[in-house]
């Protein structure tokens, strides 16, 4: 089966069991999305959700965030995991905002990448869910699921994004990478399908 071919049942497939997908994180706008993307990494989603409510009570713009008393913010976030790391991060975030933008979060990926703490698929996540910029946020999730579909030999996630991005057209992009996200969670778990078992895998690996 071609690589095209796999491209084409996985993205029927997904449109049948996802047809509606909506932003996991839960936020206000686009700097609180920053941070909850920011809090997600190597943390839940779920758990991200249970935090913010709290946090962003205390700071919901750069400037309340960048006021917070970094031992604050680190309490606030603790169960996420990695606070002190984060809370730097986040803190410093605010007040590069507030200094280089304008108290804005920028729409270019140069600009976000350059804040601390936000690599190229949490600007990607921004990009797409906060300005509805065509990207493809690959992570090792998607990046995982898109192997076992033989849709990519990508050998990371730069490489996996590049090949995804070939395959399917970039006004399915943002969708997809939601759909992506949820089905593997839903239906291709690392421990729930062995790469035949779930409704892709039995098409697309016949």
């Amino acid at each position: 089966m071609k690589r095209t071919e796999r491209a084409r049942i996985v993205q029927q497939q997904l449109e049948h069991f996802f047809p509606t997908v909506d932003v996991p994180l839960a936020h206000r706008d686009p700097f609180t999305l920053l941070v909850a993307v920011i809090l997600s990494a190597q943390c839940t989603d779920k758990r991200v959700n249970e935090i913010t409510p709290a946090l962003f009570a205390r700071a919901a713009t750069p400037a309340q965030m960048a006021a917070l008393p970094l031992a604050t913010l680190a309490r606030l976030i603790r169960s996420c995991g990695l606070a002190p790391a984060k809370s730097k991060a986040i803190r410093t975030t605010a007040r590069l905002l507030l200094e280089r933008h304008g108290g804005q979060v920028p729409r270019s990926f140069a600009e976000l990448e350059a804040l601390p703490g936000v690599g190229h698929k949490t600007a990607g996540v921004v990009m797409a869910q906060a300005f509805g910029v065509a990207a493809f946020p690959v992570d090792t999730h998607i990046h995982r699921l898109a192997r076992r579909w033989k849709l990519t030999r990508g050998r990371n996630v730069v490489e996996t994004e590049r090949d995804l991005k070939k395959l399917f057209p970039e006004s399915a992009w943002n969708k997809l990478h939601l759909q992506i996200i949820f089905y593997g969670r839903a239906h291709c778990t690392a421990r729930g399908c062995d790469g035949r078992t779930c409704p892709i895998c039995r098409r697309v690996n016949p």
